[in-house]
């Protein structure tokens, strides 16, 4: 019983690290977006008007937005493997 926990265990684990590898690129492209933005000149912009920019600070909210509700939902699919992995120990040590 205790080697299917671990083998369980060490599935969740590869799986959370996949997935923070994604959320990193994420963070990365969002990072590296804002970047993008902030190096934009503050004065005369070219994006045909301020609808132009409007619409560009949207995407990049957007992205942000993104990527936060990745982590939000990363964080409830850990909490719900770390539930099952508790009950599972929990029924193992009941026996």
């Amino acid at each position: 019983m205790h080697q299917v926990i671990n083998e369980l265990i060490s599935h969740m684990s590869h799986t959370h690290q996949h997935m923070a590898r994604l959320l990193d690129a994420e963070r990365h492209v969002a990072v590296r977006m804002s970047q993008i933005i902030q190096a934009l000149p503050d004065t005369h912009p070219e994006f045909e008007g301020i609808s132009g920019i409007k619409d560009q600070s949207a995407i990049v909210t957007k992205s942000i937005i993104s990527y936060l509700n990745s982590l939000a939902e990363l964080e409830e699919a850990m909490a719900d493997q770390l539930k099952h992995v508790m009950q599972e120990l929990h029924e193992a040590a009941e026996e």
